[in-house]
């Protein structure tokens, strides 16, 4: 059984109102990102596993892998239309899922935000459309940006910053004063946009 303050603990690592992403530089298999709390401490540590044929992405509180969070799969096969069921690791619980919009996001990324019982919610999309073209057709040296929404409003700003050898993407949560948003569902956001979206800046 979990102790009570184990709980907290987690808890309170979702309890911030913005984080920043940074993605490990010397990665030879898979992907992984250190998640900062504003005090600059850890709060995340995230791995994705190597040589999957299904995505599988883990979110840990620290880079010893000893207490795992969330956990974000993949129902199929990676395409360009796949989702990702979200669980809670702690309690089992499946708290909601992200699906790719395929064909949308080949000019403008967005992902639909599902809750647990599959109904759509909200919406995680990519800045203007015309820096997404910019991005896509004539430069990949255009820092991305993402909002997310809930039933129409912002919940969330997810922006990555200029720098041509470490990925790092500023998590803001502070325009969600009604706290629509999961702060478990938010941070996977965060994990997803760095892990998924975040690979077409490299080619």
């Amino acid at each position: 059984m979990r102790h009570p303050s184990d709980v907290a603990l987690v808890q309170n690592r979702f309890a911030h109102s913005t984080y920043t992403v940074r993605r490990k530089f010397f990665k030879i298999f898979g992907e992984a990102f250190h998640i900062y709390d504003p005090m600059g401490q850890v709060a995340f540590y995230s791995k994705q596993k190597a040589f999957r044929l299904k995505e599988d992405i883990r979110l840990y509180t620290g880079e010893d892998m000893r207490t795992e969070v969330l956990s974000m799969r993949a129902r199929q096969i990676f395409d360009f239309g796949v989702t990702f069921d979200v669980t809670d690791s702690q309690t089992g619980e499946r708290i909601g899922a992200f699906r790719r919009k395929a064909l949308k996001s080949i000019i403008q990324d967005e992902w639909l935000i599902l809750d647990a019982d599959d109904c759509e919610i909200g919406m995680v999309q990519e800045d203007s459309m015309v820096l997404a073209l910019l991005r896509r057709f004539l430069s990949n040296l255009i820092p991305q940006s993402w909002h997310a929404t809930i039933h129409g409003q912002r919940v969330a700003d997810y922006r990555q910053h200029f720098n041509p050898f470490i990925l790092k993407v500023t998590v803001d949560f502070t325009s969600d004063a009604q706290r629509l948003l999961d702060p478990r569902m938010g941070i996977a956001i965060a994990v997803l946009l760095n892990a998924i979206e975040g690979r077409q800046s490299e080619y």
